[in-house]
């Protein structure tokens, strides 16, 4: 079995993550996706926020925590890919900051409670500030702006040039990508993972990673473990001089997210649509309407795509990284809103995982395994 390769199905964003750093640490790659790479998986599709600290959720302290840790990854992360990639470009971590804005009073009231929330949490270069003074810092806002909540620490990166470095890392360490290759079936003996079986042939693995996002429901022979796809349409805009952004903008119901390469991101719409891919009227307009409401300058930019990407979501929206109960099986999948964030993190502690043993401790309230001690605890009440 060393003899074989490890094989990770999907080739998105996590999966060309995790290959990259087995192949750098000398394991064997083989990747099968069941599109083509390195447009295939929601990262695609992304904003490329990095941004921690304005995603806070809730009663997610776990979960922040480990996004904080995702985003203190990234400059090794960054640093390692351009000793990898010749060709491609391999983008900035740009530390701009977010701003999530309030246009109406009930928005005032929303800042103020995420404002006192994140306090509790000792978050650190925060503020809330006076429309005008949100003016300030970014004048194209609407004079409907009535407040900010201003996060320094948040940041973003190109996430298509990201991964399309990512793609030639993985290709120029000697990985293997089989496109438009489905895997049917993972085949388990004796409770350990052998290999997988695409189009009614068995391939061989030394060990497998399960990161197939949003599809990893469609893979027999494993447990599901209850994913299930969340679609979010973005709209693309043509950013002009005359709708010029320094920071993350977001409200309570959209984000604007300006890239370097001349893209205005408005997104996202969150639908349980199952595997609908469509693009349809009512979130797309909804989203330029948001837009508009924060920043009016938007009327009159070009629309240049309209994308609809599937978001993987586990039952508790929180990612699974780590071993399952089979021997030599790995899940990496349900990041949901936090695939590009927690990217960089997933892959070194994959790495580290599979070749050495070693398990992060912040790791294991995400582990497969929580899915299935549910289970246990709800058969033993019953």
């Amino acid at each position: 079995m060393k003899d074989h390769p490890h094989i990770i199905i999907g080739g998105g964003i996590i999966g060309l993550s995790i290959g990259w750093q087995l192949l750098r640490a000398g394991r064997p790659v083989e990747i099968y996706e069941e599109s083509a790479i390195p447009r295939s998986g929601a990262g695609w599709n992304a904003a490329g926020m990095l941004a921690p600290h304005a995603e806070a959720g809730y009663e997610e302290e776990a979960l922040y925590n480990l996004c904080l840790q995702g985003l203190s990854a990234y400059p090794e992360f960054l640093s390692e890919l351009r000793e990898d990639v010749r060709e491609n470009e391999v983008p900035a971590l740009d530390r701009c900051g977010s701003m999530i804005v309030a246009v109406t009073a009930d928005d005032s009231v929303i800042l103020q409670r995420q404002f006192e929330f994140r306090k509790k949490l000792g978050q650190d270069g925060m503020e809330l500030i006076r429309g005008a003074e949100a003016r300030e810092r970014e004048p194209l806002l609407s004079p409907k702006v009535k407040q900010a909540l201003y996060l320094a620490n948040d940041g973003q990166i190109n996430n298509r040039k990201l991964i399309s470095a990512l793609h030639e890392a993985f290709l120029n360490r000697g990985g293997i990508i089989h496109e438009h290759q489905q895997v049917d079936r993972v085949v388990v003996r004796k409770g350990k993972a052998e290999g997988v079986e695409v189009s009614g042939v068995s391939r061989n693995a030394s060990s497998i990673t399960v990161a197939p996002g949003a599809l990893a429901g469609k893979i027999k022979g494993i447990d599901p473990i209850g994913i299930r796809p969340v679609k979010g349409q973005v709209v693309t805009l043509k950013s002009e001089p005359s709708a010029e952004l320094h920071h993350l903008i977001r409200s309570p119901r959209i984000y604007l997210a300006a890239k370097d390469d001349g893209r205005l991101l408005v997104g996202a719409s969150a639908e349980e649509k199952g595997l609908d891919r469509r693009i349809t009227a009512g979130p797309i307009m909804e989203l330029l309407h948001y837009a508009w409401e924060v920043l009016p300058a938007v009327y009159e930019l070009e629309i240049t795509e309209l994308q609809s990407g599937m978001r993987p979501a586990s039952r508790d929206n929180c990612p699974i990284i780590g071993q399952a109960d089979e021997e030599g099986l790995y899940y990496a999948t349900g990041h949901y809103r936090n695939g590009i964030l927690l990217a960089p993190l997933t892959a070194y502690a994959l790495r580290d995982e599979i070749l050495l043993g070693t398990k992060r401790a912040d790791l294991q309230v995400f582990s497969p395994s929580r899915f299935s001690q549910e289970a246990h605890i709800i058969e033993e009440v019953v």
